[in-house]
């Protein structure tokens, strides 16, 4: 291949999107005609009629020309939350996803369990309250299953089964075992759960005790080579979708010991921008929070943008609470009814608080002081307050704080996040109606009119990083991207998602569409905004000369007739939006000027 590619007769996105700045619904990008990589970097865009991309085709060794025939190029995108060995892990895992019922769970896993004889344990992914609702699930309802093993005589291998927000795990009795679960502590702001008269263990674990003893337990149990699979097999995927950087949300030893030895491998480079926020987890005292503060600094200081520009660690991260579906997020007021998983006689709460501010104080201290950057994971309005309060008192705005998610915030908050400048890091797959069921029953009507209040993140001010959350939600750019600037269902397009509500059908399938944002603008948040929210907008996210030649190719979006100012209320506006989730594909994904990946 020629050391330089000239792209021709295509459409290259500019958004002219500055992160913090809000171009409103009707934003529109400029596109120009031609792009030059030469090497790992962007050398020209504009239109085949300018100096640089006439004296490029005039020289000894002209360019290799590829004419794309009207499709295209987007920034390559860039995930601004998600979880990388967790990913590959899932990749491998039972997906229940599907399921309806406890016995639609159960017959999945005997149907696993048989055609996998010989793996060591049957771990499964995707599993929602909603779904065994009202039963409360234990490790009984998973004994019994897997019948190879029994038939021949041996204990049940351990089954693991993740709920789709990795906030809690179900277990059977083999799994409780290997685990030593009879051997944990109590956590703060976790559940290890137990049978109110016996005391014994349900095999269920929820928000810091899941975190603080499953996690590890998983990673623990998969060898070196595994892990490196995981990542090889989880960057490979993300390719595919024309990911080209993503931000780990929730780094730890394990991943980070895995990653670093895919990095060694010289022979076989890792082609993805990998930007980590080092998981703090809940303590007992503020020396054990401050010593994992510590240990983020010590690692940042040696994989920073200087030394390890394409893996570094860059801040840290603390999961403030838990989410709506298992009543653990947050709230300022109680939930209306219970959980699946809560007892009819347990008292309504409003969340289950994993850190007090006056915990979080230090560590933000801490780490502002080192500047490191700060991701505080807040879903519930109490929790996003208390964090937003927290990072406009003590956390430097020159190192970019931000939080995670932030699904049911004030009118209030959503403003200081703005004024505050904190970004907004936001993930609209989790909007999607089809995944909204319990939220009227468990939050009342008047708080569901509060959900995904993106649009006034972006009025007053926030800076805008779109990500996916990955794997507890779907990946795909294009999709997040259209439940983003449509508020309705990628995962049901097409279909009546209905919303169960009191045994009451509610056909209304679009969420709160007062707060979605225009499509330049999602798109903007998806690469630009990204980058931008861990200080690498000067290398990615955006196709200018002089950055990282990162992009992807897309067919399917139509030339001139395809309309960037969607305004949702006529039907050749939804014809044309409704290409980001049917026609629309990523053909080509390019890293470092190389061809990474092709349909």
């Amino acid at each position: 291949m020629s050391e330089s590619t000239l792209f021709i007769n295509a459409r290259i996105f500019r958004s002219g999107v500055k992160p913090g700045t809000s171009p409103g619904l009707h934003g529109l990008p400029s596109f120009a005609q031609c792009m030059l990589a030469r090497g790992s970097q962007i050398e020209h865009v504009g239109s085949e009629s300018d100096e640089p991309i006439k004296a490029a085709l005039s020289t000894a060794s002209p360019p290799a020309i590829v004419d794309l025939k009207g499709k295209t190029i987007l920034p390559g995108f860039v995930d601004g939350h998600m979880h990388l060995m967790l990913l590959g892990q899932a990749l491998n895992k039972l997906d229940i996803g599907h399921c309806k019922s406890l016995s639609d769970i159960r017959a999945a896993i005997s149907a696993y369990a048989v055609a996998n004889p010989d793996v060591p344990r049957i771990l499964c992914r995707g599993y929602m309250h909603s779904m065994t609702d009202p039963h409360k699930v234990t490790s009984a309802d998973l004994d019994g299953l897997d019948t190879p093993s029994l038939s021949a005589g041996r204990p049940e291998r351990p089954i693991l089964i993740d709920t789709k927000d990795l906030h809690s795990s179900w277990c059977n009795s083999s799994a409780v075992k290997d685990l030593e679960a009879d051997t944990w502590p109590d956590v703060p702001g976790g559940t290890i759960e137990r049978d109110a008269s016996t005391g014994a263990l349900t095999g269920v674990f929820t928000e810091a005790a899941n975190i603080t003893y499953v996690w590890p337990y998983l990673a623990r149990v998969a060898s070196m080579s595994e892990r490196i699979e995981s990542i090889r097999a989880a960057v490979a995927n993300y390719h595919q979708f024309g990911y080209t950087g993503l931000i780990d949300m929730a780094m730890d030893e394990g991943a980070w010991e895995a990653l670093q030895s895919v990095r060694r491998d010289t022979s076989n480079p890792l082609p993805m921008r990998i930007a980590a926020y080092w998981l703090i987890r809940p303590g007992k005292s503020d020396q054990e929070h401050l010593a994992q503060v510590d240990r983020a600094i010590e690692l940042s200081k040696q994989y920073n943008a200087t030394t390890s520009p394409d893996c570094r660690i860059v801040g840290i991260k603390v999961i403030c609470d838990g989410i709506i579906d298992a009543c653990t997020a947050g709230l300022s007021e109680p939930y209306l009814s219970s959980n699946s998983q809560t007892s009819p006689d347990e008292p309504i709460t409003a969340g289950i608080p994993l850190w007090t501010a006056e915990q979080l104080i230090p560590v933000v201290k801490a780490a502002t002081a080192a500047n490191l950057q700060i991701a505080l994971h807040a879903i519930g309005d109490g929790t996003i307050k208390t964090v937003i309060d927290v990072l406009s008192t003590y956390a430097n705005p020159s190192s970019r704080p931000r939080v995670e998610h932030l699904e049911l915030s004030s009118a209030e908050d959503a403003i200081r996040l703005g004024k505050a400048g904190i970004t907004a890091s936001i993930q609209p797959v989790h909007a999607d109606p089809a995944i909204l069921r319990a939220w009227p029953r468990l939050l009342g009507k008047h708080r569901c009119g509060r959900a995904f209040a993106y649009r006034e993140f972006a009025d007053h001010g926030a800076p805008l990083a779109l990500g996916s959350d990955s794997p507890t939600a779907p990946h795909c750019p294009l999709g997040n991207i259209y439940v983003a600037a449509t508020r309705r269902s990628f995962r049901e397009r097409g279909m009546d998602v209905s919303v169960t509500v009191d045994d009451k059908e509610d056909s209304n399938v679009v969420r709160n569409e007062k707060f979605r944002l225009g499509v330049c603008e999602a798109f903007a948040a998806a690469t630009e905004g990204a980058a931008y929210s861990c200080f690498d907008e000067e290398r990615m996210g955006r196709l200018e000369k002089g950055l990282k030649a990162d992009f992807v190719i897309v067919g399917g979006l139509g030339g001139d007739d395809w309309d960037w100012d969607w305004k949702g209320d006529d039907k050749e506006g939804d014809r044309q939006v409704e290409r980001l989730a049917s026609t629309a594909k990523v053909e080509e994904t390019w890293f470092d000027g190389v061809r990474v990946w092709s349909a």
